[in-house]
């Protein structure tokens, strides 16, 4: 068995026992109040720091302002409960318009 086929497996197996644990201990163990805070403080910082690499970083530079506004628009736009189609169609409509007019 190759290096890489061991090292996939083994992600299975790890990425199958992550999801078996939760149902597995739901009920046994009870996380105090300040942790369940923490956690959900935590996702929604990982979930900024992804958002902010994406829309601001290509090939390891910046990515030029078309992105960036793209996605601020999308944001305000499902800020305000736009529908789903609403959101996509704006933040590509802006990039799309930004990048013709030379802001790439």
């Amino acid at each position: 068995m190759s290096a890489t086929v061991a090292m996939i497996l083994a992600l299975a197996v790890g990425t199958y026992a992550f999801r078996l644990v939760g149902p597995a201990l739901h009920g046994r163990v009870e996380l105090p109040a300040r942790v369940q805070e923490l956690l959900a403080a935590g996702a929604v910082v990982l979930l900024t720091a992804l958002l902010a690499t994406g829309a601001l970083t290509e090939g390891g530079g910046f990515a030029g302002w078309a992105r960036p506004l793209g996605v601020l628009v999308g944001g305000v736009l499902a800020w305000r409960k736009a529908p789903f189609v609403v959101v996509v169609l704006g933040a590509a409509g802006t990039a799309a318009v930004l990048r013709a007019f030379g802001m790439a």
